[in-house]
């Protein structure tokens, strides 16, 4: 499944570390977007999430068990706590309206909840097997978590910090992402080369959408509901209109992309290609790759701060964080 191509991808470029992690500084042009950093994290870093509201990047540090959580406040980027969580954490997830923080932990089929004023872990969910990504709805204060262990997504009532539902989706579902306007959630089931579609008011797969090989992360944008997957044995990402649960767009990207993050105000999109170590800038209003940039060895997880048009990308086998403006 995507994660354990990700670490057998790690051990195979292990020789090269050192000159991948060097590079990103001069891989940009001066016209283009810039790459800064990158940011010591912990070992093996994968999810990543940003809360634009208290200036505070987390990156979940599968490798170490531990959160690492960054400044956005200064240009340094400084790692300003470092959180214990579950075994072998994936993915992260903010709710900015509660200030909470939501870990997947693989290896503990649990889910650790931060509170972000405190940088402690408050409580801690039992969910399924192998959770991998999750997704908070604000708007609803609920937590979507996807258990590629056993083909279901856990939903989960945050005020309470209880599992309400449990959902079937298909084959090894891996990443979620939620519409909260539409009330809908969408799964990438890896092992199925599909995406569940959630109806959000009854807890129910409305659809399955076929995609591309392998599919990762996924994102939405809520100016458009327009979705984006990540298909990491096929080299694209997949254009989902939202309205009509259609794929309207098949984007050729870099080698094995994992993460994506689209920002809606400059309507761009970010996938971090595993593969090539690069990233992918894609124009939202055209579908098309406007620029590429070198990161650090096998990027992984990408998020974005909306407000200062900023992303930030994991890079797995370096425990390094990229930070990319534009």
């Amino acid at each position: 499944m995507p994660y354990a191509r990700l670490r057998r991808l790690a051990l195979a470029g292990t020789a090269g570390l050192a000159l991948a992690v060097a590079a990103p500084a001069a891989a940009s042009a001066a016209t283009g977007p810039g790459v800064s950093g990158p940011i010591r994290v912990g070992t093996a870093p994968v999810g990543i999430a940003v809360n634009p509201l208290a200036n505070t990047v987390y990156v979940a540090n599968s490798g170490s068990n531990t959160v690492s959580v960054i400044s956005s406040r200064v240009n340094t980027h400084p790692v300003i706590a470092t959180i214990g969580v579950g075994a072998q954490p994936r993915e992260v997830a903010v709710n900015q309206s509660t200030g909470t923080v939501y870990v997947s932990n693989s290896g503990g089929n649990t889910v650790s909840v931060i509170n972000n004023r405190t940088n402690k872990v408050t409580t801690t969910i039992k969910v399924g097997s192998e959770p991998e990504g999750v997704a908070v709805d604000a708007a609803t204060n609920t937590v979507y978590v996807a258990n590629s262990g056993d083909n279901t997504v856990s939903v989960i009532n945050a005020e309470t910090s209880t599992v309400t539902t449990t959902i079937k989706v298909g084959r090894a579902p891996f990443g979620v992402a939620v519409n909260a306007a539409a009330h809908t959630t969408y799964v990438t089931n890896s092992g199925g080369n599909t995406v569940s579609v959630i109806n959000n008011r009854t807890s129910t797969v409305a659809t399955t959408i076929p995609v591309g090989k392998e599919p990762t992360e996924v994102a939405v944008n809520p100016a458009t509901s327009t979705v984006y997957v990540a298909n990491f044995l096929a080299g694209t990402v997949s254009v989902i209109d939202g309205p009509s649960d259609r794929v309207i767009k098949t984007i050729s990207v870099g080698s094995q992309p994992f993460g994506v993050a689209v920002n809606p105000v400059t309507s761009t999109l970010y996938v971090a290609n595993n593969g090539s170590n690069t990233v992918s800038l894609v124009s939202t209003r055209t579908n098309q790759v406007t620029s590429t940039v070198t990161v650090g060895s096998g990027p992984g997880g990408a998020a974005v701060d909306s407000l200062t048009a900023t992303a930030y990308v994991t890079n797995f086998n370096g425990g390094t964080v990229s930070v990319i403006t534009n």
